[in-house]
């Protein structure tokens, strides 16, 4: 029999990835959502680096909450958060240069995207190590997850590829899906499709 603990933990998980994803639902990231999707794996690389932030501050913000004089609140938590993105930014650059080299200033700019402060604030700061772990990885892979799908569309429409690898011959790309406008004609799209759902969801909870 699963224990209330554990269910409180698994909502908690998948709230981020569906019903609070930091893209489609709470609009949260939208700088690196738009820049970096140009292709599958660059959203899979942003995504999982900023997952990685999310995770560690998330951990070490529960941990030492206590300890931290609400007056320097936010500094401390800035300061715990470009922790792990310089963690995270050496390891990049020390296994994956190509990719670090690819995202450029997104991966440093991770200290001030409004998901990770966001969840240190709304969640780290109140919750359980365990509690704000879940936290981290729910909303982490929902990221990932939204990033990989925009790049994923944009690299297939803007290039007639998919990490890499040609899928159609003779294809003519779209090269507007791989520019600014068609990040955010893209995004228009899978927002309205998203608000379709969750209104479609909640007319048919409502009966």
């Amino acid at each position: 029999m699963i224990g209330g603990n554990e269910v409180k933990i698994w909502n908690t998980l998948q709230n981020g990835i569906i019903a609070e994803n930091p893209v489609f639902i709470q609009l949260l990231g939208m700088c690196p959502t738009l820049a970096v999707s140009t292709s599958a794996i660059n959203g899979i690389g942003m995504g999982l680096a900023t997952t990685a932030v999310l995770l560690g501050s998330n951990v070490v913000i529960s941990a030492v909450k206590k300890i931290i004089p609400d007056k320097i609140r936010i500094p401390a938590f800035i300061v715990i958060i470009a922790t792990f993105v310089t963690i995270v930014g050496l390891v990049m650059k020390a296994f994956v240069p190509a990719l670090d080299q690819a995202l450029g200033l997104f991966i440093p700019l991770i200290v001030v995207n409004c998901i990770i402060l966001g969840r240190a604030e709304a969640f780290a700061s109140k919750n359980s190590v365990i509690q704000s772990l879940a936290d981290g990885i729910g909303m982490g892979l929902g990221f990932t997850l939204a990033l990989f799908v925009l790049g994923t569309i944009r690299e297939i429409i803007g290039a007639g590829t998919i990490f890499g690898n040609l899928i159609f011959e003779g294809y003519q790309p779209a090269l507007i899906m791989i520019l600014p406008p068609g990040a955010f004609l893209l995004l228009g799209l899978l927002l309205a499709l998203f608000n379709w759902i969750s209104v479609k969801k909640a007319r048919g909870e409502s009966r």
